[in-house]
């Protein structure tokens, strides 16, 4: 059979090609062969944000492309670290599909129950002996220093909670909570304030985790409703003929409130 009736290549076999040229001392790209694990981890964090963005904004076509996106971070790290003789691509694959099987023996073991309950204390005894294999021996480690400060707070206390280091109500959770925001209104230099303005705000994420919220879901959810109105203040304000900025703030205020009001009214 001729080349040119040959199957074209898969396309992860095509990308992992295009970023092996890229990466090529002998023509490839100046920017890509520059990058370190280290200059490209804020992108990696970057992508793995917009692909949490399209995904709130029901985006379907944008997820694809920011899944896209992502896997070429995976790509970028694994070419990475295959020319420095540590693993390649297919290590990665090959490891994260050997862990998918070893964490759901409910589905890949002989003749293990699929109860929710049953799965759930078996995936995290399974997660446990892995990072002792790790030699993390502490409750605490492996909590990725790379996630969003929120979200690492309530991986923290859950593992934490994990070992009995919890409150066993909200109430426990809510008094800390009423205690580090008056230690930070009573703090007076900038280091302490820094320091208690933290310590208020994972007693916020413990207290949020004790009543069933997920602080970084809630806080992205109040950034879009943010957004959603000052737009319309905005909006409200060139449909005047008004500059926004212009405004007093009694003025800008009053728009806001218009905003809500109209808001409030259009989900009765």
């Amino acid at each position: 059979m001729s080349d040119s009736l040959s199957a074209p290549p898969r396309p992860i076999d095509r990308l992992l090609s295009i970023m092996a040229r890229l990466r090529d001392p002998d023509g490839g790209c100046e920017w890509d062969l520059a990058q370190t694990f280290a200059s490209i981890a804020p992108y990696t964090l970057e992508e793995a944000h917009e692909v949490a963005d399209a995904i709130a904004r029901d985006d379907m076509a944008d997820l694809r492309d920011e899944l896209g996106d992502l896997l070429l971070q995976v790509v970028f790290h694994a070419r990475m670290a295959e020319e420095a003789g540590h693993f390649d691509f297919a290590d990665v694959a090959a490891g994260i599909a050997d862990k998918m099987e070893r964490r759901h023996p409910h589905i890949f073991g002989e003749g293990a129950v699929n109860e929710t309950a049953a799965v759930r204390a078996n995936w995290e005894s399974i997660k446990a002996a892995e990072r002792r294999e790790k030699a993390q021996a502490g409750a605490l480690d492996g909590v990725a220093l790379g996630l969003p400060a929120l979200l690492r707070a309530e991986k923290l206390q859950k593992r934490a909670a994990r070992v009995g280091f919890d409150w066993p109500d909200s109430g426990g959770a809510g008094d800390k909570l009423r205690e580090e925001i008056a230690e930070l209104e009573a703090a007076s230099h900038p280091d302490h304030r820094h320091e208690e303005a933290g310590d208020m705000l994972f007693a916020l994420v413990n207290w949020l985790r004790k009543n069933g919220i997920d602080a970084e879901d809630a806080l992205r959810a109040a950034n879009r409703k943010f957004e959603r109105r000052f737009a319309g203040m905005e909006a409200l304000a060139k449909a005047d003929g008004v500059d926004f900025a212009s405004l007093e703030l009694a003025e800008q205020d009053a728009i806001w409130n218009q905003v809500k009001r109209e808001e409030r009214a259009s989900t009765i």
